[in-house]
């Protein structure tokens, strides 16, 4: 019999640790190989890590409810490999800068960075109480001679707690002209304390008062998604515009080929990749909006992102983003569009697919509203809503003159970032999703 560990395996940039949430198997199950044996818990999504290959499993390492670093030894398997030795298959983790929490959050989870006690060497990077620097920031430390003792004293600005480079640019910057540290606070962590924090102007007993109640405990997602929208809100300036579009000539183009498109691609044939082709074009007509915001700066993206929330059987809303969707045909995006909603709802999804998105769309004609205003998916800086599809009586333009005809009416919402997106910019980009939408070509072969 051999020894194998079970690693907690790299799960995303700038994910550094997760919550074992429960074990679904014990110590002296056997187990076979991809067989789910954990589930776990990050700050970007829920999910299950297979046994690596079939085997017993002899001992369970880390507890429920503990929190691992990435690369950690979770659990042995006993396996039939024959020789008596320790393997470790565990994927390589990345070496990079961490994102900002602007940068890369779905939910902005602030965690406090600790002091550190020492400071030690770890490949190409230094790592001390549980955090890394990169080669990046490790070279400004070494080339200022910043002491260990002192890098301890620098309060980290991203959701993980480590040192960016604006952060020991600033503390530098601090250190120079005053000759003291002053910690640069977190935008999120200011934001969201902020919002957390302020004034309660209704009493406990408010909140209970009214009758009989039941107090129902919000899952961590929830919280998460409450934490979220809270920042949002405190970060962005939001500003909502709509517009009507005649889709006829696209409803009547799906509901014709639908049928065969689902015998030749295996795949069913929704209302939602049509919308994200005609936004992924409008998104190339207006660049400006594919962009987020750093303080003064504004980062234009180059890769077009789009994230489609998604609801879940707990009633939870995740956002699983199709990446690179302006390289994608057609049935591309219809691929990717069924299944990460799929796993969406089984809770398959990696934490790599529900981050990186650079403009999200959110379809309330799902649920039979006609429309809606979302909240701007950070650290975007716009996102669609998308009623219902409802027949109406429009005028319509014909050789013969104007006519009342029966025609597929659906309102688009526009929510966008006013530090950025002006009313023109955010009018004309939503005009551009409506015109595409509209001229949809009854002809085209799928």
């Amino acid at each position: 019999m051999a020894k194998m560990e079970i690693i907690l395996p790299a799960m995303g940039e700038g994910i550094i640790e997760a919550t074992i949430t429960k074990w679904l198997v014990k110590e002296g199950d056997e187990v076979s190989e991809d067989q789910s044996i954990v589930e776990i818990a990050t700050d970007k999504v829920d999910s299950e890590i297979p046994a690596p290959h079939a085997g017993i499993i002899q001992k369970i390492i880390i507890p429920e409810g503990s929190v691992p670093k990435i690369g950690d030894t979770i659990a042995i398997l006993q396996t039939e490999k024959g020789e008596n030795s320790i393997d470790n298959t565990a994927p390589p983790i990345k070496k990079e800068e961490t994102k900002t929490a602007q940068e890369e959050v779905v939910a902005p989870v602030i965690n406090q960075t600790k002091a550190a006690e020492t400071v030690v060497q770890n490949d190409s990077q230094t790592k001390y109480e549980g955090k890394f620097l990169s080669p990046l920031v490790k070279s400004i430390a070494q080339k200022e001679n910043i002491l260990p003792e002192e890098l301890s004293t620098i309060r980290g600005t991203s959701n993980t707690g480590r040192i960016t480079k604006s952060d020991i640019l600033n503390y530098l910057q601090n250190r120079k002209t005053i000759g003291i540290q002053i910690p640069p606070q977190p935008i999120a962590e200011k934001t969201v304390s902020a919002a957390l924090h302020t004034k309660q102007v209704v009493s406990k007993e408010q909140f209970y008062s009214g009758g009989d109640y039941e107090i129902v405990q919000m899952d961590r997602m929830r919280k998460l998604i409450a934490e979220h929208m809270v920042y949002s809100k405190q970060v962005s300036p939001h500003v909502t515009s709509f517009v009507e579009a005649d889709v006829t000539n696209m409803v009547l183009w799906r509901n014709k080929n639908k049928d065969a498109f689902q015998e030749r691609e295996k795949q069913k044939l929704t209302f939602t990749p049509l919308f994200i082709e005609a936004t992924v074009k409008a998104l190339k007509d207006f660049p400006m909006v594919n962009v987020s915001v750093d303080e003064d700066k504004i980062i234009v993206k180059k890769n077009i992102n789009i994230g489609m929330a998604t609801a879940l059987p707990s009633g939870n809303l995740i956002v699983p983003v199709i990446k690179n969707a302006d390289r994608l045909n057609l049935s591309g995006i219809v691929a990717n569009v069924n299944d990460l909603a799929e796993r969406a709802r089984d809770n398959k999804l990696k934490p790599d697919e529900i981050q990186g998105g650079t403009f999200t769309i959110t379809n309330f004609g799902t649920f039979g509203n006609i429309s809606g205003t979302p909240i701007i998916n950070q650290p975007q800086v716009a996102i669609l809503g998308i009623g219902s599809i409802v027949k109406k009586p429009a005028v319509i333009e014909t050789p013969a003159g104007d006519a009342i005809a029966i025609r597929h009416i659906m309102l688009l919402s526009l929510a966008y970032d006013h530090r950025v997106v002006d009313g023109a910019l955010g009018g004309m980009f939503l005009k551009r999703i409506a015109d595409y939408l509209e001229k949809f070509d009854l002809k085209r072969n799928i």
